[in-house]
């Protein structure tokens, strides 16, 4: 047996490796442009508002409960003695019924060719507290007084675009400037609108009916954490691309090209309230107003299918050497290569301006017809360059379902490789490789 046709597919896996090198560094440009993406999203949440979290509203109450406590005496004779002292605590409490109505509009920020989504969200927020009387509240004190604020709390209050009026039994307020915490001990990051409303009655209930409007604006997500006994929620937007996730999602939903609308109804058996107050907790609701195409992201995944690229169309060349005694010469071998690994640089330079099935398209078209062109020269005849250019437009419509269709993207590389490897076992079913590359033997096979 010649040992020709093993060096030439020696040759032929060297340049497979060699041919690495360049996807490898498209890859790192392909990462490079979606660091600076993220940097522009950044940026542009720094100067308008970022991903906003939204604690619904609860009622803080602040109390002075007096209590016997066994303390050290002050004559410094080390006995303790029982003393009345007065502490403070902090009570945090749901809202009986929550009831919120939104619609929000996305728009698109450029800075350069890189952007950013905001979204402004029209709310309206209305519900009721129920405070019990607090006087039998003490743990063995008794309690002096208390005072009650409502309190908002907010991720990013630089998004609020309005002073909104809060109805509270049918009289207006207004939040206070954003302050502190939610609750001592929460994790910092979350701050508060808040509205005193005054001492609370310690012997009788205590009820507080509100309602008010708030315009939000954020960055990419809005997250919700349901703080009510009963929570109803409901959420549209022209926007056709949300992502629903969080810890819950909705009980309704609709989806169509001209937008979404979302209900979510949630009861306390359904939540942790102390983990509502924690905006890391994700004990929330989220929309995510995804991009329907992260090009990036796109151009990535598509790298990754490079060497199949590479491997099928050597092979495809290899066959023909084999069964059209047709030598191809090692650096026509590297050219095609070079020109199939381009192919991804143009996708990501043209989709970076172009929609992203637009920039496939086109780069497909310019590498395709490059290689066809090639190849007719090359392998002396029209018909092959075409044949060649027709095999690879069928690898790049593979390649673009693949990219569309994530969740299937194993079963449609199975298939494609099982396609490929039957192709090559048919067409060599009849190829005595043992005479492969011996002289005079100027008979073709016919597969």
């Amino acid at each position: 047996m010649d040992r020709k046709p093993l060096y030439k597919i020696a040759a032929i896996c060297i340049m497979t490796f060699l041919l690495l090198v360049p996807l490898a560094l498209i890859k790192d440009q392909i990462r490079e442009r979606s660091h600076r993406q993220n940097e522009v999203q950044e940026s542009i949440a720094n100067s308008a508002a970022g991903e906003q979290t939204l604690i619904a509203p609860v009622i803080v109450v602040r109390y002075r409960e007096q209590v016997e406590a066994t303390l050290p005496r002050e004559d410094g004779s080390g006995r303790s003695e029982t003393r009345q002292q007065i502490v403070e605590r902090t009570l945090t409490l749901p809202p009986e019924k929550l009831v919120m109505e939104g619609e929000g509009a996305v728009e698109t920020r450029h800075r350069g060719i890189y952007q950013a989504r905001l979204f402004r969200l029209g709310l309206s927020t209305a519900g009721r507290f129920v405070v019990a009387p607090l006087a039998g509240l003490g743990s063995g004190g008794r309690i002096l007084d208390a005072k009650a604020s409502l309190v908002v709390g907010i991720s990013d209050t630089r998004g609020v675009n309005n002073d909104p009026e809060i109805t509270i039994n049918g009289k207006l307020h207004r939040f206070a400037s954003p302050t502190g915490r939610i609750q001592e001990g929460r994790e910092q990051g979350m701050r508060q609108l808040s509205i005193a409303l005054g001492a609370l009655d310690l012997h009788n209930e205590s009820r507080f009916d509100f309602a008010f409007p708030l315009q939000l604006t954020g960055t990419s997500r809005l997250a919700i954490a349901p703080t009510g006994e009963s929570n109803r929620i409901a959420l549209k937007s022209a926007w056709p691309h949300p992502n629903f996730g969080g810890r819950f999602l909705p009980t309704a939903r609709t989806v169509t090209k001209d937008g979404f609308a979302a209900n979510w109804e949630i009861s306390h058996l359904a939540r942790n309230f102390d983990a509502t107050l924690n905006p890391h907790s994700g004990e929330v609701l989220r929309i995510d107003f995804v991009d329907p195409v992260n090009v990036y992201l796109q151009s990535e995944r598509a790298v990754k299918y490079g060497v199949l690229f590479i491997a099928l169309t050597f092979a495809g060349f290899f066959l023909t050497e084999i069964l059209r005694r047709s030598p191809i010469h090692p650096m026509q071998y590297l050219l095609v290569g070079l020109a199939l690994a381009i192919f991804f640089l143009l996708l990501v330079a043209f989709s970076e301006h172009l929609p992203f099935y637009a920039a496939y398209g086109l780069s497909a078209v310019a590498c395709i017809g490059l290689i066809a062109s090639y190849l007719s020269g090359a392998l002396g005849g029209l018909r092959q360059g075409l044949a060649f250019g027709g095999g690879l437009t069928g690898l790049y419509g593979v390649l673009y379902g693949v990219l569309l269709s994530e969740d299937n993207a194993l079963l449609m590389g199975s298939v494609l490789l099982f396609l490929a490897l039957g192709a090559t076992m048919l067409a060599t079913r009849r190829l005595d490789w043992y005479r492969l590359g011996t002289q005079g033997n100027g008979e073709q096979v016919r597969p």
